[in-house]
């Protein structure tokens, strides 16, 4: 089976999940951190709802995002977070002029009290000391779903299970062909500037989502990159392999591996060369007046 695919041109860089052009104070600080040892070892670790009490004392006035080290405060002791202090020229609390003072009682309460993960409200339930925080919710399986449509243009972020509503909503354009064997077929390759090409394949009860995309790599060096993501997460794709094959004139070119999530995006294994790579050169090898197929192949592992 197989369906033409007009290009679609890139309105700005990759980036994942965007889509394709086809009030705690000083004083409060003092009294925390004159309590006994053993109340901040019990609100790190057992009673919640005196963490609960503690994490309180962290929120930012301006986003409601903790305020963690390293932790500074205006002349009345007022704290902000970092992100929201760069972007204010007075305290959001008092108007008083910011200034680079440290709050070093706040900061050794906060390496005593467990901060729930920013994703909580998608379902992960991980409570995590400061310095662990940043690296989970970079990582953390409950963070919201970006567009997987490469690109620049489309915003959306929400639950897994509402991507692929939003894609036949927002993203009408995007084919959608069901089998585990189909040919992707690009038209019109030999376009100037970066370029995509989007598919949606549907098999084994899932959705992935094939990209082809053209752009520089290097200076004046242009180059095809595909590959394919699963509509699902990570540890939904380690039970898939795809293999992408170019086959024609008596020369074969494959690549095999596993689906990326649409967690993870295209962009890092574009820039690292983990996907099917070819340069200008090699696809007029397999290209037919300007069209090029790649055939599609999705298996369970």
């Amino acid at each position: 089976m197989s369906n033409k695919l007009n290009p679609k041109r890139r309105e700005g860089p990759i980036t994942t999940g965007t889509s394709t052009t086809s009030a705690g104070n000083t004083s409060s600080a003092a009294n925390t951190s004159s309590s006994s040892s053993s109340s901040l070892s019990s609100a790190g670790g057992g009673d919640g709802g005196m963490s609960a009490d503690l994490t309180s004392l962290f929120e930012c006035p301006v986003c409601f995002d903790y305020v963690l080290p390293p932790i500074l405060q205006c002349s009345s002791g007022h704290l902000v977070c970092v992100s929201c202090r760069s972007k204010l020229t007075c305290c959001p609390t008092c108007r008083g002029p910011l200034a680079n003072i440290r709050n070093l009682a706040m900061e050794k309460v906060a390496s005593n009290v467990k901060f729930p993960c920013k994703h909580s409200g998608y379902g992960c339930t991980a409570s995590l000391v400061y310095t662990e925080k940043t690296e989970h919710e970079e990582t953390c399986e409950c963070r919201p779903y970006l567009c997987p449509c490469p690109g620049a243009s489309c915003k959306w972020q929400g639950p897994l299970d509402l991507v692929m509503q939003h894609l036949m909503m927002s993203h009408k354009s995007i084919t959608t062909l069901q089998g585990e064997d189909i040919v992707f077929l690009a038209t019109d390759i030999n376009l100037p500037g970066a370029v995509d090409w989007v598919m949606m394949q549907s098999c084994f009860g899932h959705h992935f989502m094939l990209v082809l995309e053209k752009q520089e790599k290097y200076d004046g060096h242009q180059q095809f990159f595909a590959i394919v993501q699963l509509i699902g997460s990570r540890k939904e794709a380690e039970n898939f392999v795809y293999r992408l094959e170019l086959n024609g004139n008596r020369r074969r070119l494959t690549w095999e591996a596993m689906p990326r999530s649409i967690h993870e995006g295209v962009a890092s294994a574009i820039h690292n060369s983990d996907c099917l790579v070819f340069d200008t050169s090699i696809a007029q090898l397999f290209a037919d007046n300007g069209n090029l197929g790649i055939n599609v192949t999705i298996s369970i592992v």
